[in-house]
């Protein structure tokens, strides 16, 4: 029996709704096997302190510091709550990969910047922490995003044309060839415009399930206005985004544009879900029209309305990644379980074919134990 090779993956999003956490297992080959996993969620102190990094503010050096050291900390105790389920001593696993929250992306600028504090995350587990992992691209010329792709290549592959597609806070899709090709890129808003608008008028976190659009209807002149009006939409790939970008004032700007009196909340909330379904079909079909399944992960494949606009827009089979044995909120903490796996093999996971950079790189920078 091969002996195990450990790896624990960490993951806070786009949404910055919690720490996603898994243990997994590289023994076999790059297809891990996950041991145990945690997901715990962000304190509202924190995750106000992140929406607010992700515009100018004053002291911003004191608290992105001390927000690093605060999500360290979460990702400690999720990184022991793993160890402890799954019955593993620290010095068993052979690192951690943990991405940070990101609070600007800007390679156009050459920078990215994901708020992390690895050196006390491996002070308090004792594991090696790879960290950093969009830099290298970035430094390459690169969009430094996404990041996936090279891992959705290694679980998701087949020999028939498929899409990976993962509704975080922002929508990224992989499209895998069936032939060892692999592209990738962000496609728009996913979950992030969704949650603002009914946070705003209704204090809940997220629409559970596409549960309150389903009371509206998607209005199509409003719908045509927000696309039209976003000239990122028409950038060809390689491209990325975040909340710099697809945000509330970038909401609230184009429904005073068009003008939504005569709308309901929730006829505005159908709206925007439909325009994550319309800009995800419509990438894929432009780039991919071969596609013959698209395989969902994320919050957003939890969210049925959305899956349904989403077949309903695509001639390939829609269906989450949980039919192929990958739980559909885990496949982020596992790629990063992977990335780290990679870095330590010395596996190019930048791909110039997903993020422009001008050569492949190794992803990540690793902090001792």
């Amino acid at each position: 029996m091969a002996q195990p090779l450990l790896y624990i993956g960490l993951m806070s999003g786009t949404s910055t709704d919690g720490v996603d956490a898994v243990l997994a297992d590289f023994a076999v080959s790059s297809k891990p096997t996950t041991l145990s996993s945690v997901s715990l969620p962000m304190p509202q102190a924190l995750r106000q302190q992140f929406l607010a990094l992700n515009i100018a503010g004053p002291n911003e050096l004191q608290r992105a510091a001390l927000a690093g050291n605060a999500l360290a900390e979460l990702y400690a105790q999720a990184s022991l709550e793993l160890l402890a389920q799954a019955s593993v001593r620290p010095e068993q696993v052979r690192a951690i990969g943990a991405h940070g929250q990101t609070v600007r992306h800007a390679p156009a600028a050459g920078y990215t910047i994901q708020i992390n504090a690895p050196a006390v995350l491996a002070q308090r587990t004792g594991i090696a922490v790879i960290a950093d992992f969009r830099s290298r691209d970035v430094a390459a010329q690169g969009q430094g995003a996404p990041l996936v792709p090279a891992f959705h290549h290694a679980i998701f592959s087949g020999e028939q044309p498929r899409a990976v597609l993962n509704l975080g806070g922002i929508a990224n899709v992989t499209l895998l060839d069936g032939a060892g090709g692999i592209r990738g890129f962000d496609t728009g808003p996913a979950n992030v415009l969704l949650d603002l608008w009914v946070h705003a008028r209704t204090g809940r976190a997220y629409d559970a399930d596409g549960a309150w659009a389903r009371t509206g209807r998607c209005n199509q002149a409003l719908l045509e206005h927000l696309l039209s009006s976003e000239p990122w939409f028409e950038l060809a790939p390689p491209k990325s985004t975040g909340r710099d970008l697809f945000n509330w004032a970038w909401l609230v700007q184009r429904l005073e544009q068009f003008g939504v009196q005569e709308l309901s909340d929730q006829d505005i909330q159908a709206t925007l879900q439909k325009l994550t379904a319309s800009t995800v079909a419509h990438a894929i079909d432009h780039h991919a029209p071969d596609t013959r399944e698209v395989i969902v992960c994320g919050g957003g494949a939890l969210n049925t309305g959305l899956m349904q606009d989403l077949q309903g827009l695509l001639g390939a089979r829609v269906h989450p990644s949980s039919d192929l044995g990958v739980p559909v909120q885990l496949v982020e903490a596992l790629a990063f379980a992977w990335l780290a796996w990679a870095h330590d093999h010395g596996q190019a996971a930048g791909l110039p074919a997903v993020t422009g950079a001008s050569q492949a790189t190794v992803l990540g920078c690793r902090y001792p134990a």
